[in-house]
């Protein structure tokens, strides 16, 4: 069993928890130990949401350390730069294509990085990043909120996981009403990259 170690990071409401819970199921699906901790921060007003989960035969400890991510999993640009030191040259980075300016940045305090600056950052850290447009792709099936499950779905295309696995666990645990549009969510971010 391929060892898989994920940092999922966002802003509180982009559906972080959700992310990573369902990502720690369909490790559990498919017969992995898998350990998950979270950092709630400030989640409730819009502030930093990173969640570790670890995929193995055998995982000892919930947290990744610095440098040891093989993914990190970004639903806003700017927490995706925050967190790039838990990757290195082989990990895969995927990042939402969608800005949330911290307070910050609105007071004028900041700047919020453009994409060019953007794309530079992550090209100087990883040679496997993609910016996709998750928040786009949810708004087009006509709900912005499944922004986390397209994400989840451009993820899935790098794991050797059927995507029935993920269907069941999406289907299991997202309120029974949003099932499909959720599962549409997910096929779509398959999409995304490829498959």
């Amino acid at each position: 069993m391929k060892k898989s170690d994920f940092i999922l990071v966002g802003v509180g409401g982009q559906g972080t928890l959700l992310a990573s819970d369902v990502l720690a199921l369909v490790g559990l699906e498919h017969g992995y130990d898998v350990k998950k901790s979270e950092v709630h921060g400030m989640a409730q007003r819009g502030g930093s949401v990173v969640s570790h989960v670890r995929w193995a035969e055998k995982v000892h400890s919930p947290l990744i350390g610095k440098g040891e991510a093989d993914f990190l999993l970004a639903f806003e640009k700017l927490e995706a730069l925050r967190h790039l030191g838990f990757v290195r040259i082989e990990s895969a980075v995927i990042v939402n294509d969608y800005a949330i300016p911290p307070v910050s940045v609105a007071s004028g305090e900041d700047v919020y990085p453009d994409d060019q600056s953007i794309r530079q950052v992550l090209s100087q850290v990883t040679a496997a990043y993609h910016l996709v447009p998750g928040s786009k792709t949810a708004e087009e099936l006509g709900n912005a909120r499944t922004s986390n499950i397209v994400l989840l779905g451009a993820l899935s295309t790098f794991l050797d996981v059927p995507a029935a696995t993920w269907e069941k666990i999406i289907g299991e645990r997202v309120p029974q009403k949003f099932v499909e549009l959720n599962l549409k969510a997910f096929n779509a971010g398959r999409s995304l990259l490829g498959t």
